[in-house]
């Protein structure tokens, strides 16, 4: 009798819906993001009560680390446990009701928060009806991706999975600890917490949404895709560990760096900057264990457009999580807090490292989902790997040249004791990096209605060979 182990068909429903959806969000926040930068150029565009910088920039930072990167996590996520776990999802009807409920959640976003409905809180702007909502679909998610993983057919948890389960985990007891309020009408509450305690919990809440969204959750990616791209194992499976547990133990400690030179107690400022610096070694040690997966590989950067995807993407986490460390140390943070330095460290990571990624992840797992080869065009990733790097390094160059400078004229005195520089004349001095901005922010959201096009002929492609299941044979996990 043979021992190979019996694979069931997958289910791919949901991941298709996810990754589609993924792409069209990705292109409106990032839409919302080139306009807003827009109108620091020219500050009359669109300058209309629901339209003007305080109201939509909300509305981008929701829909693109929410919609666009939260649509890429349940897609990768739901596509890596069912492969690497060789079982189909666990419950598959409340896997679709994460679908509809979470892009509920962005449609409410998208029609609250331009009407000013916001609870002023950075990340956490929605209202308390649909946090509740928010809770009720993680939670459902949390049911789905672990009792996925407990009717496993393999008897280890492959790594990926690790960093899965930790965001799900963490992201959970973040949104519901932030989002307790005292409900005053239905579109309007208040905070139990106040003063410097809700300041530190906001940012506990603030630095994890980055720690654990947009960090844990897209190393669960690189941890999958980087090794079935590149076609060999991950180069040290135990570094992997050691990296997991070292990133968990230490983030949750980090958000005390936001709030130097405030009233939180300069102990817990201090807490915060260390435990920043350490974070330096798990973070890279992550970067150097996807980068030498590619031992051996490296001839394939020259023909595959995806896996240039996700090694620029490992460039770029490894540069952001070596600027954030530098950027917490108080002396540095004096020069570089409430500048553009601060907007480009983001993009570092938002743009080089959150959004390379997913679009390398989204490239590799949408053609399998549809039951065919590869995309329509391999040209087409070509040019969106091109406009996607040169609009990320457009928009973090000129942020830190802004930044830098208009720190320096910040602190710049007169031998009196007088202030050389108005804040007008810092904000005229940054006009030409502005411009800039506009210009890569255009090249990046090119790339993405380039994939778009991409996408969609790459599912006419599926729909004429009729190739689209709900389900799908097994290919053994890269592991």
């Amino acid at each position: 009798m043979s021992n190979a182990v019996a694979h069931p068909a997958y289910d791919y429903r949901t991941v298709r819906h996810f990754a589609i959806m993924a792409v069209v969000w990705g292109i409106v926040g990032m839409a919302v993001g080139v306009l807003i930068a827009a109108q620091l150029v020219w500050p009359e565009l669109l300058a209309s009560e629901w339209t003007h910088f305080g109201r939509l920039r909300p509305l981008h930072t929701n829909a693109v680390i929410f919609a666009f990167g939260g649509c890429t996590l349940f897609a990768t996520s739901y596509y890596i446990v069912q492969r690497t776990c060789h079982t189909t999802l666990a419950f598959p009807n409340l896997a679709r009701f994460t679908f509809w409920g979470w892009n509920l959640v962005i449609v409410l976003a998208a029609i609250t928060l331009p009407l000013g409905m916001t609870t002023t809180h950075e990340y956490a702007e929605l209202e308390w009806p649909i946090d509740i909502l928010i809770a009720v679909v993680w939670i459902s998610y949390a049911i789905v991706f672990f009792a996925t993983i407990a009717k496993r057919q393999t008897s280890h948890i492959y790594v990926a999975n690790w960093f899965l389960g930790a965001f799900i985990l963490v992201i959970a007891i973040l949104h519901i600890v932030n989002s307790v309020q005292y409900p005053v009408s239905f579109t309007k509450s208040y905070y139990v917490w106040s003063g410097a305690m809700d300041a530190m919990i906001q940012w506990w809440y603030g630095h994890n949404a980055v720690g654990f969204f947009l960090t844990a959750g897209f190393l669960g990616m690189m941890y999958y895709f980087v090794p079935k791209q590149a076609g060999r194992p991950v180069y040290s499976y135990r570094l992997s560990i050691v990296h997991f547990w070292a990133l968990i133990a230490t983030y949750m400690w980090a958000g005390a760096h936001h709030l130097h030179y405030s009233a939180l107690p300069d102990w817990a400022q201090s807490v915060g900057m260390v435990m920043s610096i350490v974070l330096l070694a798990p973070s890279w040690g992550g970067m150097i264990n996807g980068v030498m997966t590619l031992s051996g590989a490296w001839h394939k950067l020259r023909t595959d457009p995806i896996l240039r995807f996700l090694v620029v993407s490992l460039s770029f986490y490894g540069m952001s999580t070596f600027e954030g460390p530098m950027m917490s140390i108080k002396t540095v943070n004096a020069l570089s807090h409430n500048t553009d330095w601060t907007i480009g460290h983001v993009h570092s990571g938002a743009l080089g490292w959150v959004a390379m990624v997913s679009i390398g992840s989204l490239y590799h797992l949408i053609p399998k989902v549809l039951g065919i080869a590869q995309m329509y065009s391999t040209r087409l990733i070509n040019m969106h790997f091109w406009l996607a790097t040169i609009g990320t390094v457009l928009y973090i160059a000129a942020m830190w040249v802004n930044g830098i400078m208009q720190g320096l004229m910040w602190r710049a005195v007169n031998p009196d004791g007088t202030l050389t520089y108005s804040f007008v004349d810092s904000l005229e001095a940054s006009y030409p990096g502005y411009l800039v901005r506009v210009i890569g922010g255009a090249f990046f959201l090119l790339g993405m209605v380039i994939m778009l096009y991409n996408v969609y002929m790459t599912v006419n492609d599926a729909k004429q060979q009729d190739t689209i299941r709900d389900t799908s044979e097994p290919e053994p996990a890269a592991a």
